[in-house]
């Protein structure tokens, strides 16, 4: 199923007016999951398109015109015992704030993010609209499974012409989710499209990083591969991210090292918490400018991380007609352990030691 269009029906709406953040819940048109199950395909799509309208918003804004907006990913998990869980919402809720005054907007209240997560994910769990615990997940290693992703996003006021949002809106829907990545080719390949540039936008996750690498990846996937790999703007020789994922490379050596973070790459959140699992299980993590040459000649195991991708391993990377295939084209040991361990934790088959995992 991977992304789809399948908004839920409770959503969050805030606007930022005389210096605070105003927002409500709004139950959209629905009828019980049940029921929507057994409409046709017709009435169910014009029902989902109504569910994707906000009528306040403006047609011409910073943001229709400009790309000037931000957004968040997060997913809420359901756990063997009955219950739903986000991961790690508070990290979500740094980051938007953080995107958004990158942006020179009014940034989101922490509580108010929370608050709107929570919330969201709460009222439709009790609408009956969240997967349950299915233990046949655990067989592939929960690629299989499902979850709720949250999606938090920002929209300007009214205008035209180069300018900061100084009024936006702040806006919550979630969607049904599975396997982003498909179960066939995860083969990689480097791109000569720059995603992001020295005092650029590439640490903040605004609408318009995402131009770029959706051409990539698209075009990537034209040649047979599953992801495209990005290197920096300088010198086109250090890897910096996948497509819409953070990178991370296993050495010959056991070091584990992942491209260090400046304000070109994007700070994932799963990223830092595979390497707090990294750590914790004993390896040597380094954060650190890893050319392609490099990564050819001495990775072991490789793969890309991140809310939409969780653990997902590179079979290969070509660069320029080099190929190097890792761990003999199958997910290595070190990246099954780190993806299981993580996997549990959010579905609740592991202990949450680092309380990663919020009730709704």
């Amino acid at each position: 199923m991977g992304f789809s269009l399948s908004i839920l029906p409770w959503i969050y709406t805030a606007k930022y007016i005389n210096q605070s953040w105003k927002g409500n819940f709004e139950e959209k048109k629905h009828f019980s999951f049940e029921e929507e199950l057994q409409l046709s395909s017709q009435d169910k799509s014009e029902l989902l398109a109504k569910r994707n309208e906000l009528g306040q918003l403006p047609m011409v804004s910073y943001t229709s015109q400009y790309g000037m907006g931000c957004f968040e990913g997060l997913k809420a998990f359901p756990q063997k015992d009955g219950s739903l869980k986000i991961f790690r919402p508070d990290e979500n809720a740094k980051r938007m704030k953080s995107s958004m005054e990158g942006l020179h907007m009014p940034g989101i209240d922490e509580k108010v993010f929370l608050n709107a997560v929570k919330g969201i994910a709460k009222r439709n769990q009790e609408l009956g609209f969240t997967p349950e615990y299915a233990s046949v997940w655990e067989k592939d290693n929960f690629l299989s499974g499902h979850s709720i992703y949250i999606r938090p996003f920002t929209y300007s006021e009214a205008a035209i012409g180069l300018g900061y949002s100084e009024a936006p809106w702040f806006i919550v829907i979630s969607t049904p989710v599975s396997s982003y990545f498909g179960t066939g080719s995860s083969k990689a390949i480097t791109t000569d499209r720059i995603r992001a540039t020295k005092r650029g936008t590439g640490w903040i996750k605004c609408d318009a990083n995402y131009v770029i690498p959706t051409l990539a990846k698209k075009e990537a996937e034209q040649q047979g591969y599953m992801e495209a790999i990005f290197l920096d703007s300088m010198e086109s020789k250090y890897i910096e991210e996948g497509s819409s994922s953070n990178f991370f490379i296993l050495l010959n050596d056991g070091t584990l090292v992942t491209p260090s973070l400046g304000d070109t790459i994007l700070p994932g959140i799963t990223r830092k918490s595979i390497m707090t699992l990294a750590v914790d299980m004993g390896l040597t993590v380094v954060e650190r400018q890893i050319s392609i040459e490099e990564a050819l000649d001495a990775g072991k195991e490789c793969f890309v991380t991140g809310t939409a991708a969780g653990i997902s391993f590179l079979e290969s990377m070509t660069h320029k007609g080099k190929t190097k295939v890792f761990n003999a084209g199958k997910m290595g040991e070190l990246t099954k352990e780190l993806l299981l361990t993580l996997k549990g934790i959010q579905y609740g088959s592991k202990e949450d030691k680092y309380n990663w995992m919020v009730s709704v």
